[in-house]
């Protein structure tokens, strides 16, 4: 009977009864086989051996049971060697004539030569057992039932030659017969009640496993460390977050290592310790020291495991945080949560931003002298500023609708890069670092023009911010996935990120300078999302000046045009 926290689990009956896991095993019912038929082939010895001798030392006698005997012996070895282990079926089938009849054949042969000299009836249980053991119940009861009759015809014909004692020979048939009776229901009772717990145990063998990879899985995948330290201070396990925070890599090569052996752990040392001496679970920050990196500050929080039967001692869970990660999530957190309020400002400058920008533009008009006109300049330049970030702001909101509702009109890759590019030349003072290089196969891609002209400015302005200033230091290409699809890169040559940056590097109002809105790369892979295509960073190499120089790219993955 299965329990329903049985049925609840995630490791369902149906996926344990298919699973190869079971397939991998020896079978108990394969070794029961080869032991009954190895039992057959110890008896075929046994009655040769005795019928033999019996032969040779005894009265004369014809040899009959030898023969019968010796017949017997080569069957059973035969299906001992050659056989293969397979349960009965229901019926009298090949596998059954083979073992089950040639058995109740030679045991029955041999009682009718052997008269009332020796009784063979007890070598009758060997087939009701395997019966019982390889086959079902029905199977087994008609084996018994079978017996059984042949015991009684027997009986009848040993009453026919002494007919004084017909009344013992069908009581002893009887009795007989109803002893293999109760022996093949036992026997059965006991194989299937054994099958069942062999089949429970590979299930919950199965399962431990399967769940201990899976809990090997999710600790490996935590962003918190994981350590676990015996009260001698030898870390038992760590999982790789908590190797990476520890930062000594030479001493962390080995699966097991002392917390005492760095003196930067110190911390995690005495925070172990006393743990252990108040029995408790305790929580604390603490600073690891990196030796020429600082220190690292960490939230270390501590479990003891309780007592196993048979070890005196438990051990203590360590959970470290790194307290740059959370306070970069609550900064994420904390500038969510200001760009939505920002969004609702946006609309309230924009009016009277229009209206400076429009009343310094009159007022230049009217003026002459060169320092009034730089302090007009200077307002127009910091106003246009001020545009572009009310602009990034409110296409936040509009940015929020389906991807059904951005336009993918078709549009030709290498024509539409080419003059982007070409406009952001005109504009800016890059014109030597920019190169562009265009895949010889021109492809239509889904894309709204205006859309992609935004995403690729957004990307050579990051670009020029932090390219060097040598020839070709901005790269733009266009290409061809492995998959088929159209790809368009940018490149630059500039330094790597901060990992703390790369990890939010797509999020909204997250930026590395404090002069930016943090909102480009987000309307960049938002813009990509609403058109079906995928935008990515990595640190990859590009030929600079003759050589390979590693350097920053976005590479934007485009759905290609499918024409009608």
């Amino acid at each position: 009977m299965r329990h329903s926290s049985e049925a609840s689990s995630w490791f369902e009956s149906s996926t344990l009864e298919t699973s190869h896991e079971f397939a991998d095993k020896p079978q108990e019912f394969e070794r029961l086989w080869r032991g009954l038929m190895t039992a057959r082939v110890t008896l075929g010895l046994v009655l040769l051996v005795l019928q033999s001798a019996i032969y040779v030392v005894g009265p004369p006698a014809n040899g009959a049971q030898v023969l019968i005997c010796a017949g017997y012996f080569a069957v059973a070895l035969a299906v001992r060697l050659v056989g293969r282990a397979r349960a009965l079926g229901k019926t009298f089938d090949a596998p059954w004539i083979a073992s089950i009849g040639v058995d109740i054949l030679a045991f029955a042969a041999l009682q009718a030569v052997q008269g009332h000299n020796v009784n063979y009836a007890p070598l009758f249980a060997l087939p009701i057992l395997m019966t019982a053991v390889l086959g079902s119940l029905l199977l087994a009861m008609g084996v018994a039932a079978g017996v059984t009759l042949l015991l009684f015809v027997f009986a009848g014909w040993m009453s026919l030659q002494q007919p004084t004692g017909a009344t013992t020979y069908f009581f002893q048939a009887a009795l007989t017969g109803t002893g293999y009776f109760v022996m093949s229901f036992l026997a059965n009772q006991i194989a299937t009640r054994l099958a069942n717990v062999e089949v429970l145990a590979q299930r919950n063998q199965w399962m431990a496993k399967v769940q201990r990879q899976v809990n090997e899985l999710v600790i490996a995948a935590l962003p918190d460390g994981i350590l676990v330290v015996n009260p001698r201070g030898t870390v038992r396990s760590a999982n790789p977050a908590a190797r990476l925070l520890l930062g000594a890599e030479s001493a962390l090569k080995a699966p097991s290592f002392e917390l005492s052996s760095q003196t930067g752990w110190q911390g995690l040392v005495d925070l172990m310790a006393f743990s252990f001496s108040a029995q408790s679970a305790q929580q604390a920050e603490i600073s690891i020291h990196h030796a020429g990196q600082g220190n690292q500050r960490v939230r270390v929080r501590t479990q003891l495991t309780a007592r196993q039967k048979g070890s005196s001692e438990s051990l203590c869970v360590m959970f470290i945080q790194d307290q740059r990660e959370m306070e970069a999530r609550m900064r994420t957190e904390k500038l969510a949560s200001m760009g939505r309020m920002s969004a609702a400002v946006a609309h309230e400058i924009r009016n009277p931003l229009a209206a400076i920008a429009q009343a310094n533009a009159l007022l230049d008009e009217d003026l002459s002298e060169p320092r009034h006109k730089q302090l007009t300049q200077m307002v127009q330049k910091n106003a246009k500023r001020l545009e572009k970030i009310v602009d990034d702001v409110l296409n936040i909101a509009r940015l929020q609708h389906p991807a059904s509702s951005l336009a993918a009109s078709p549009f030709v890759l290498n024509a539409g890069v080419g003059k982007i590019c070409a406009d952001w030349q005109a504009q800016t003072s890059s014109q030597r670092r920019l190169r562009v290089d265009l895949s010889p196969r021109s492809r239509t891609v889904c894309f709204d023009t205006e859309h992609l002209h935004r995403v690729l400015v957004n990307l050579l302005d990051n670009a020029q911010r932090y390219a060097s200033p040598q020839r070709d230091a901005i790269q733009v290409t266009t290409g061809q996935s492995s998959g088929g699809q159209s790809t368009l890169s940018v490149w630059s040559d500039g330094p790597p990120m901060d990992t703390s940056v790369e990890r939010h590097l797509f999020e909204p109002f997250f930026s590395s300078e404090s002069r930016s809105s943090g909102l480009g790369l987000y309307i960049c892979r938002a813009l990509c999302e609403g058109h079906g295509a995928v935008i990515g960073y990595h640190r990859t190499s590009r030929y600079l000046g003759g050589q390979a120089t590693d350097g920053n790219e976005f590479l934007i993955t485009l759905r290609i045009h499918q024409h009608h």
